[in-house]
């Protein structure tokens, strides 16, 4: 069976693998990250805050990343990157006062939701756009997202290993917990390894990279609305998600990773049905028709009290939401030109992590309030808005693949 698409190359499944292995490390953070914080003695705005700045500095990163790509080729920024991964995992195994924490936070690439908001994600998107030809740069993507989703609910299997090391090993949890930042740590290095076999052209060879020019328009206009969509998901991050499921259900760190090891997996198997149904109704529409019903699982979860019928909701939510990831990236690479592309994939990415970044300190305010679920019902809400604004502006906008085909004479 072939893993990745016929056309794409060995940066490709470079990238691929590298992605695996960070979403391992981001499945397992996401879940410890607000227990954590909560064991250290902080309370669920300062969790909301440390999950701000995360998002925050990887913004500030991606703002960078089209220049830096321009200037040193994919290899030396991915390797970067890892690098300070590892940096970050040990901070947080050492530090335990709020403001080294908050620092780190900044600075590093810790993760506090489900999916890829890092400065790894707008390298590796103008990568692959480069690894793989046209007419299977969406398959690339889904199985670049599905990578990150399957490893990522294995990953949150981990997260169970400082409630089981504090009954069988005799560690205290915060030990088990700090025990895993250093596994985060080294998976930063493992990834850097991943990298460095990555084939970059000689400087002179490589595609021209350019500012945006003729696509400005277009992916200005694409970057508002992403920004809507991660302003609505940054209320809703893995952590903060799970800090609510601990407040308001009392269930253990274990029992959560047990539910988003579901979720994950079930985003994954959705991320495999994305490309039949683009290629049957369009990137837009797949992202717009399979995004829309998601969002009505996240308005109805706040005002249900049992907690079974919360987790089908979430369940349910997770095997629609992701089939707009690969469909969303492969479009933004789809409607610019070739020299465009990192500058575009560095312009939708950095307002989507400034958006983002202002959900969780939000949201942990609303959570330190009120049990009530506002995060899930205001997310839902704007989710939806941004669906119906999307299709409404760009349905006539289509990327080379779905345009009609001239036939001769």
């Amino acid at each position: 069976m072939r893993l990745l698409p016929r056309t794409a190359d060995a940066n490709a499944r470079r990238v691929v693998i590298g992605r695996s292995l960070r979403a391992v490390a981001d499945g397992f953070v996401s879940i410890i990250l607000p227990a954590y914080l909560l064991a250290l003695g902080l309370d669920a705005f300062e969790v909301g805050v440390v999950g701000t700045a995360t998002l925050l500095g990887s913004a500030g990163l991606t703002l960078v990343v089209g220049f830096i790509i321009g200037r040193f080729g994919h290899r030396g920024p991915l390797l970067a990157a890892a690098g300070l991964m590892a940096l970050t995992g040990l901070g947080f195994a050492g530090f335990q006062a709020f403001w080294p924490l908050l620092a780190v936070a900044f600075i590093g690439t810790l993760n506090p939701s489900s999916g890829d908001v890092s400065v790894f994600l707008p390298i590796e998107q103008s990568l692959l756009a480069q690894s793989v030809d046209d007419h299977d740069r969406t398959a690339l993507f889904a199985h670049y997202g599905l990578a990150g989703s399957l490893m990522g609910a294995a990953g949150t299997l981990l997260a169970a290993l400082p409630d089981l090391a504090a009954g069988s090993l005799g560690l205290t949890p915060l030990g088990a917990m700090q025990a895993l930042f250093g596994l985060y740590a080294g998976i930063g290095l493992v990834a850097a390894w991943v990298y460095r076999g990555i084939d970059e052209p000689a400087h002179h060879q490589r595609p021209k990279v350019q500012p945006l020019g003729p696509s400005r328009g277009i992916v200005y206009r694409l970057a508002a609305l992403f920004s809507i969509d991660a302003f609505s998901g940054g209320l809703l991050v893995q952590s903060l998600l799970a800090l609510w499921l601990f407040q308001t259900f009392g269930i253990s760190v274990a029992a959560v990773a047990s539910v988003f090891f579901w979720t994950g997996i079930l985003s994954a198997l959705s991320l495999l049905a994305a490309v039949p149904i683009a290629r049957r109704i369009g990137l837009v529409r797949t992202m717009v028709f399979t995004h829309l019903p998601s969002n009505f699982c996240l308005l109805a979860i706040p005002f249900v009290s049992d907690l079974g019928v919360v987790i089908a909701l979430l369940l349910l939510r997770s095997a629609l939401s992701q089939m707009d990831v690969p469909t969303r990236n492969s479009y933004v690479m789809a409607v610019v030109t070739p020299p465009e592309r990192p500058a575009a994939a560095s312009v939708t990415s950095v307002p989507r992590s400034l958006a983002s970044a202002l959900g969780p300190v939000i949201a942990g305010w609303l959570f330190s309030v009120s049990t009530f679920g506002w995060p899930l019902l205001l997310g839902g809400l704007l989710k939806s808005g941004y669906d119906v604004a999307l299709l409404l502006t760009f349905s006539h906008v289509r990327p080379p693949e779905e345009q009609p085909t001239k036939t001769p004479g």
